[in-house]
């Protein structure tokens, strides 16, 4: 059965359609209007080997809070329902990410509650003209709609711009080993028998 799913959302601040395919190569199609974000969701999903197509149209003239949000909440719902019941998926995936000096450790769980962790201090407030509190914001949103426990810790980094990258791409690394089928889990990979 195809692991895909597309989820729209309008509201009076954005509106966004997102499609997700977790057996993909890694493949997007991404327009936000936001520039360092569309840079770093096409890093998503080239190292979460997720297909991934977001298109915004978002209140950026108000700044861009609420494409970011809006966007991290309907990724999260599409990963939900592509995941379906997560029967012989491997549930837990972590990575360790380096891009120069910064480095970005992640770890998931597909465990049904949604939260996120998040210890990622970044010195300058800005990338261009990217709020670098927004990269919070929209892991925020993914970990509670997708139900995913996500854990994201800075090891070391100066540069806004690595940090936020290498934590986009430590998340996709863990990502893309958590959704992963396992042949040898048989049903829920939980005691509970539901996840």
């Amino acid at each position: 059965m195809a692991r895909v799913a597309s989820v729209s959302r309008q509201t009076a601040e954005t509106s966004i359609e997102v499609t997700v395919n977790l057996d993909g190569t890694g493949i997007s199609d991404i327009s936000t209007g936001v520039g360092f974000f569309d840079h770093m969701l096409t890093a998503l999903s080239r190292h979460s080997l997720v297909d991934l197509t977001v298109h915004v149209k978002g209140d950026t003239w108000v700044d861009d809070h609420h494409t970011v949000e809006d966007t991290g909440i309907v990724v999260g719902q599409a990963l939900r329902q592509a995941l379906g019941d997560k029967r012989g998926i491997r549930r837990y995936g972590d990575a360790l990410v380096p891009l120069d000096e910064a480095l970005v450790m992640a770890a998931v769980d597909i465990s049904g509650r949604g939260e996120l962790y998040w210890d990622v201090p970044i010195g300058p407030e800005k990338v261009g003209t990217f709020d670098t509190e927004l990269g919070h914001e929209f892991f925020c949103g993914l970990a509670r709609d997708a139900g995913m426990t996500v854990h994201l810790r800075e090891v070391a980094g100066e540069n806004a711009h690595h940090i936020l990258e290498a934590t986009f791409k430590s998340f996709a690394r863990a990502l893309r080993v958590a959704v992963e089928p396992d042949p040898r889990v048989e049903g829920i990979p939980s005691t509970k028998g539901a996840l």
